[in-house]
């Protein structure tokens, strides 16, 4: 054997090192001073955002927000009992313990001679933890 193929075999043999690569807008929304958080993040916290369609008000509701702390929500039907949770917790500053998700069936409807229906939507029932609460008007 001589010395070049020696060499060769000896470079072949060390392991080679895995580096991470962070996309370039992560890294750019990291290096900023201010942001606080990630481009990831930001993101998501948007996504969570435009979960929660609005409080669903009715007299079922109140009565259950005054006895048992649940509120009900209006969300998106793809909205998932977890998304529901941290989009709670984000938009109100609470602390949530359960939500139950109930998917609802629109109405048979006419309109004039043509038969129609309505479309349908998903709530969600949001239980708080002692102590918490929703003021959805804002008043003191």
């Amino acid at each position: 054997m001589n010395a070049k193929a020696a060499t060769t075999k000896a470079k072949a043999a060390k392991p080679a090192k895995a580096v991470k690569k962070t996309p370039a807008k992560v890294k750019a929304a990291a290096d900023k001073p201010g942001t606080g958080l990630s481009l990831a993040a930001k993101l998501n916290n948007e996504k969570l955002m435009s979960v929660l369609v609005g409080p669903h008000l009715s007299e079922k509701s109140s009565r259950i927000a005054e006895q048992l702390k649940q509120f009900v929500f209006k969300v998106r039907r793809d909205a998932g009992k977890a998304e529901v949770k941290r989009a709670v917790e984000l938009m109100f500053d609470v602390q949530v313990t359960a939500v139950q998700v109930v998917n609802v069936m629109g109405k048979a409807k006419r309109f004039g001679r043509s038969p129609g229906h309505r479309q349908d939507w998903k709530k969600a029932y949001v239980t708080l933890a002692e102590g918490q609460d929703i003021d959805f008007l804002g008043a003191e």
